[in-house]
């Protein structure tokens, strides 16, 4: 991408076995391993809560929470990583290239190390999707109502989205 930095030279793991030769480009190896044990840590922590809430985890998340968190993920990981307006909360860690789809904008990471990593994970709505599925997992354990509301809400701001690209389409 243009206007892409990577991370600088001697802060990747892959300087050193065995991560030696992995990549010709300096890679982030150490932020992203740092980024994946504080997703672990964090949804960890969410699951414990849920246990300690309700004395063990449910058997089965019901489909219907499944598919409403699922487009409920969808919908916000388009609002965190492309969405004009948040673009002030990726700023320290991204650089803006310009606009995207309708009411969205591409940007890239930049910086080096743990900045560029959360910058790429800023930026990518596959990426963040992970953590927030996480977080609506351990929503739907430790506080189901005010997480089906949000998810709830994400979901009517998804079909308005549709909505919108359905009627500017047929216009």
């Amino acid at each position: 991408m243009p206007g892409v930095q990577t991370a600088t030279p001697g802060s990747a793991l892959q300087d050193h076995p065995p991560f030696e030769g992995y990549s010709d480009e300096p890679r982030p190896l150490a932020a992203h391993g740092l980024l994946i044990a504080t997703f672990a840590t964090m949804l960890g922590a969410g699951l414990a809560a849920g246990r300690r809430r309700r004395g063990r985890l449910p058997e089965r998340i019901g489909a219907g929470d499944v598919v409403m968190a699922g487009v409920a993920t969808h919908q916000l990981s388009r609002l965190v990583t492309k969405d004009r307006v948040t673009g002030v909360l990726r700023a320290p860690f991204t650089r803006y290239e310009g606009s995207g789809g309708p009411a969205e904008i591409e940007e890239s990471p930049r910086g080096g190390g743990l900045r560029f990593a959360i910058g790429e994970l800023l930026v990518c709505p596959y990426c963040i999707g992970q953590w927030l599925a996480g977080a609506f997992t351990c929503g739907l354990l430790v506080a189901p109502r005010p997480t089906r509301v949000m998810a709830a809400m994400l979901n009517m701001v998804a079909l308005s989205d549709f909505l919108q690209h359905a009627y500017k389409k047929g216009s």
